[in-house]
């Protein structure tokens, strides 16, 4: 494959550069190239394809410090109703929420590492949608702003389990319409904005069980927030395909959504919703190897833990 100049990456993305600056980042560019040309053949003998996304001019470094900020550790001790374990139920053999109206589009994050409010009201909208039948977008910008009191630091990273517990004690859940997303840090809107789903429809959370047959049957009722490790080239550069690599493990960076499996070719897979625009992977949407690693999954997906909330089966949105 050959690669673009800088210059006409550069214009693809919509991206102007100056001076130094310029010249930096036309540098980190022609090394990701380099690597793409070394390394491209290792991930399509895997089933997946690489290329000059629009993270080609960050170094490994700066893309996991602006977009890989989740704050795995910093697990809460409260909300969790139980743990999802796999009931040993037939499951059906794929499923895609896209298709069933409860997965809104996908949405940009920015440079502000706010992936794991992102994860949260993808789960909450998913879930939301399938107990009420009407798919609502709610304020990813509420979150980063006014979840301040359980372990969530804005832009510089959370945690969605926290998230739960903030939205369960809030008014409710923001609409994005009334509270757009900044892409930055400010203050607390929540007197002005218009509830969409309120706090106490959020009864609580479920973490899933480390197990593969558990996180599809959560799947399988809803969109599930996961967790997983992609301080990764392959990652950062990924274009299409089912992505499988032993480059990453389970030292979990980035909060993003489950909203199916399915298989493509013989090839399992989950299929993952980022928050990086519908310029990333495919259209927004990452393929992820399923079924494989034990109970650490592809990147660690199993291990986060995989965790979405309960909502009231008595909610309207």
């Amino acid at each position: 494959m050959v690669f673009p100049t800088f210059a006409a990456w550069a214009a693809t993305y919509g991206k102007a550069y100056n001076g130094d600056e310029a010249i930096a980042r036309e540098t980190v560019y022609n090394a990701n190239v380099l690597w793409l040309e070394q390394n491209q053949h290792i991930a399509e003998a895997e089933g997946f394809t690489v290329g000059a996304t629009q993270f080609a001019d960050l170094t490994l470094d700066e893309f996991a410090a602006s977009y890989l900020t989740l704050k795995a550790s910093d697990k809460p001790s409260g909300a969790n109703l139980e743990t999802h374990m796999y009931s040993g139920a037939d499951l059906p053999d794929e499923i895609d929420w896209t298709l069933k109206s409860a997965v809104s589009p996908v949405k940009d994050q920015g440079s502000c590492g706010s992936c794991w409010a992102f994860s949260t009201v993808g789960s909450l909208e998913g879930r939301a949608a399938i107990a009420a039948g009407n798919l609502q977008q709610f304020s990813e910008q509420q979150l980063v702003d006014c979840d301040k009191d359980f372990g969530d630091l804005g832009c510089k990273g959370g945690l969605m389990d926290n998230a739960f517990q903030y939205l369960m004690q809030s008014k409710g859940a923001c609409t994005e319409e009334s509270y757009g997303y900044k892409g930055r840090a400010g203050t607390c809107q929540i007197d002005s904005c218009t509830i969409g789903l309120a706090g106490s429809a959020v009864t609580g959370y479920k973490d899933v069980a480390a197990d593969t047959n558990a996180l599809a049957e959560a799947v399988a009722e809803g969109p599930v927030s996961v967790a997983i490790q992609a301080n990764s080239p392959f990652f950062q550069l990924y274009t299409g395909g089912v992505f499988s690599s032993n480059l990453c493990g389970k030292t979990l960076d980035h909060g993003v959504l489950a909203v199916g499996y399915g298989v493509d070719n013989g090839a399992q897979y989950w299929k993952v919703k980022n928050s990086w625009a519908t310029t990333f992977g495919e259209k927004g949407y990452i393929r992820m190897s399923k079924g494989t690693k034990g109970n650490v999954g592809q990147c660690g997906i199993l291990t986060g833990p995989p965790s979405y909330p309960v909502i009231s089966s008595a909610v309207s949105v």
